[in-house]
């Protein structure tokens, strides 16, 4: 105890320096470090009085550098000297070991690169995020050590030892307390999935904390969507086993009892003679189960009903009432009322990588100083994921710096926008067919679409090549260009060969939030030869060259949920082309298509396809390079040009001036895994083509229906959709030519 309080006293009576004035620093031990740099860090005044704080702070700025590994101060009557050991400088880093992980994803982890200073503390962190790369990917057992290898010069080289360990995958997934739904049921609502042989293709079957919080979600939107208004999750545990080779992922829950829907009202304070009707915009109906999505999608088209007309700040909140005396009987009522003035203050975007933010930008439909609106910020995102640039678009509001302001984050998450496509088909008539294409339909991050294609086969040769601005003159302006040259042999259907060599200006604009009007004009060369000496005579009347210079405009009106893969909505289009401002044809055609897409139930859609066309001359009869020829991809069981006018004698199509093609299909889940992504479809196609100018005697030529039956399977596979169709043509005509099967496939880079 004595010896203790006199090393008290000793340190009490030390001295504070605070009589002293800096005479001179001195820097000894530094190798790399220019001695003025140590004294600029250390901030020291020459001449300025010396104290205890002074050196305590000279020596802890010295420490924040992270270039010393151990520092000592001393003072002797105002000569400060600095002892100083550096931290050694990084020659390499090395991972050893690494093989399920690619180095240059770990050093995107790290902060210790060649170079850098060597600190314990950065290396024990370094360590930590390596450690988590590895968990994300599965590998719970992975160990690393880290190793200093000393080099002259005050180097080192930092070598992380790795032991990966194997790949721990879910092993089980259970579920306590479902009395209501079986374990197979549950876990085909959960997106996580028990290891399967088949789960190369994802990693639905490796455990990722956050996908755990997301199966209790979309256990919660579940129950909740079939009435289990008191659902509860107790517990969701996943447990790595001893070997830390798998984990057994564990959902407790109380599902409680499924509710009905009794009374459904609209309570709203807003002025009655300025509210529209809102009852047809409610999904939810008395005697119904009680669903909270179609709660959510009521208050969603309320407030788009209500936005559209006038109100731009309203809140609706249902308000569930629970019958008392024990019946499962939900009464519901949604509240309306004028919410706060809320305007837009700032919109943040986050994520785009490639695309620029004025790309985005311009999608939007309100901005900023704009009144909050929650139908405007839904139809941007719809807009925003129709681009095609983004796998994920994440908008959320955020408060502002005042109560009337609020923020707009907008997180996307970018995919490939390049792809290379190759199709394939076979016919009876054209045989095997080829087609290659690479498009980027976002050009240097620009929203630009730049495209070449060709397609090759036996009988078929055709390029393309063509640039799309969506912004011409940063205005809501689509201006484009197009440049084609197609070699067609069709001699087994027509008995002559045919070039097509040209281009085409285009513009389009917005008439509305969904209709859009397109303007074009092409010019045109076309060259039918090489006629067959046996070719019916209505072809041999075509031999030459001709010249087309036409103008065009179409009408689009597209109201589907997805441009790309649609469930529901529907979309027309209506051409008009008028050819005769110079060059050799002289003619009008009219063409108009349509798409109805009607979900069925999850997964399951009905979709109707159909488009009908006709083109007369003006004067001339039109020639057969204008004329429709039907068949193949518009009705399947048919070849291309199976359908339509034939001379009787040789068998060779000549195409009609009137064409109408349907489909009506039915597409399914085949009741594989989701993450397989096979799907089925049942179709039924029907069409005709019809009223050749040439029809005379010896011409087939009639408008009776033709139609066929069949099934397809679609596979989003890792190298890009495939599709193969097998249909029956079982209303035709004899002369009609027909095919059993049709595929194509292609990939994406």
């Amino acid at each position: 105890m004595a010896t203790m309080g006199l090393c008290v006293c000793a340190l009490l009576a030390a001295p504070a320096y605070s009589n002293d004035a800096v005479k001179e620093v001195r820097i000894e031990g530094n190798q790399r470090l220019e001695t003025e740099t140590i004294k600029n860090y250390l901030g020291l005044k020459m001449g300025g009085d010396l104290t205890q704080y002074d050196l305590d702070t000279g020596l802890k700025k010295l420490y924040e550098t992270g270039f010393f590994s151990d520092i000592q101060l001393l003072n002797e009557q105002g000569i400060v000297t600095a002892k100083v050991a550096e931290n050694p400088s990084i020659n390499e880093v090395i991972f050893e070991g690494a093989a399920k992980i690619k180095k240059d994803d770990l050093e995107k982890e790290i902060s210790l690169k060649s170079r850098s200073v060597y600190t314990k503390t950065k290396v024990q962190n370094d360590l930590k995020r390596l450690l988590d790369v590895y968990r994300r990917s599965g590998y719970y057992s992975a160990e690393i050590t880290p190793q200093i290898i000393p080099l002259d010069q005050n180097r080192v080289n930092l070598v992380y030892a790795i032991s990966e360990g194997p790949r721990a995958f879910i092993e089980k997934i259970s579920f306590i307390g479902n009395e209501s739904y079986n374990t197979l049921t549950l876990q085909k609502i959960i997106s996580s999935a028990p290891e399967r042989w088949y789960q190369f293709l994802s990693d639905t079957d490796k455990y990722d904390p956050n996908r755990l919080q997301y199966d209790q979600e979309l256990l919660r939107k579940f129950y909740l969507e079939n009435g289990y208004a008191d659902f509860k999750i107790k517990s969701a545990i996943a447990e790595l086993s001893p070997q830390r080779d798998a984990f057994y992922l564990t959902f407790a829950m109380e599902e409680g009892e499924p509710y009905k829907l009794g009374a459904v009202d609209i309570a709203t304070k807003l002025p009655r003679e300025r509210v529209p009707n809102l009852a047809p915009s409610i999904t939810t109906y008395v005697g119904d189960t009680y669903n909270a999505t179609e709660v959510e999608t009521s208050i969603d088209k309320i407030s788009d009903v209500l936005g559209d007309n006038g109100f731009a700040f309203v809140e609706v909140n249902p308000e569930i009432k629970r019958r008392p005396g024990g019946e499962k009987i939900i009464d519901l009522v949604y509240n309306i009322s004028e919410g706060p003035k809320v305007y837009v203050e700032r919109i943040n975007i986050f994520g785009n990588l490639r695309t620029l933010d004025e790309v985005i930008r311009r999608e939007f439909k309100l901005s900023e100083g704009d009144a909050y609106s929650t139908s405007k910020l839904k139809r941007t995102e719809q807009r925003l994921n129709n681009l095609g640039y983004f796998d994920k678009v994440i908008i959320e509001r955020k408060p502002g710096t005042a109560a009337d302001k609020t923020q707009v984050d907008v997180e996307v998450v970018e995919k490939s926008t390049g792809e290379i496509s190759f199709g394939a088909g076979f016919s009876t008539a054209d045989g095997p067919i080829a087609d290659f294409g690479i498009k980027e339909r976002n050009f240097l991050g620009r929203g630009q679409e730049l495209r070449t294609r060709a397609q090759v086969g036996g009988r078929r040769e055709q390029y393309e090549l063509g640039f799309t601005e969506p912004y011409f003159l940063d205005r809501e302006l689509s201006a484009g260009i197009d440049l084609f040259k197609t070699v067609q042999t069709v001699q087994d259907n027509s008995s002559f060969d045919r070039e097509t060599i040209g281009g085409s200006l285009r513009l389009g604009y917005s008439l509305s939030e969904h209709l859009l009007h397109q303007l074009r004009y092409s010019l045109q060369k076309n060259e039918i030869t090489n006629i067959d000496t046996n070719a019916s005579i209505y072809i041999k009347e075509q031999a030459g060259t001709d010249t087309v210079s036409m103008l065009g405009q179409s009408l689009v009106y597209d109201e589907r949920d997805n441009r790309f893969n649609p469930n529901s909505g529907y979309s027309w289009r209506f051409n008009q082309d008028f050819a005769g401002l110079g060059g050799d044809n002289t003619f009008l055609r009219h063409e108009l298509q349509g798409e109805y897409y009607i979900p069925i139930a999850k997964q399951w859609t009905f979709a109707t396809i159909g488009s009908v066309g006709n083109i007369f001359g003006i004067g001339e009869d039109v020639r057969i390079n204008q004329r429709f020829f039907t068949g193949g991809q518009e009705v399947r069981g048919f070849a291309n040009a199976g359908i339509g006018p034939r001379d009787t004698a040789t068998q060779d199509a000549l195409g009609g001036n009137n064409y109408y093609a349907a489909t009506g299909e039915l597409r399914f889940p085949l009741g594989l895994p989701d993450e397989l992504g096979v799907t089925g479809a049942a179709f039924a196609d029907v069409g005709n083509s019809w009223g050749a100018d040439s029809s005379g005697v010896g011409i087939s030529d009639d408008n009776s229906l033709r139609a066929s039956l069949g099934f397809g399977v679609a596979w989003s596979s890792p190298f890009g959709p495939i599709r193969i169709d097998f249909a029956h043509a079982f209303l035709k005509e004899d002369y009609d030519e027909t095919e059993l099967i049709r595929f194509n496939f292609g990939t994406r880079f």
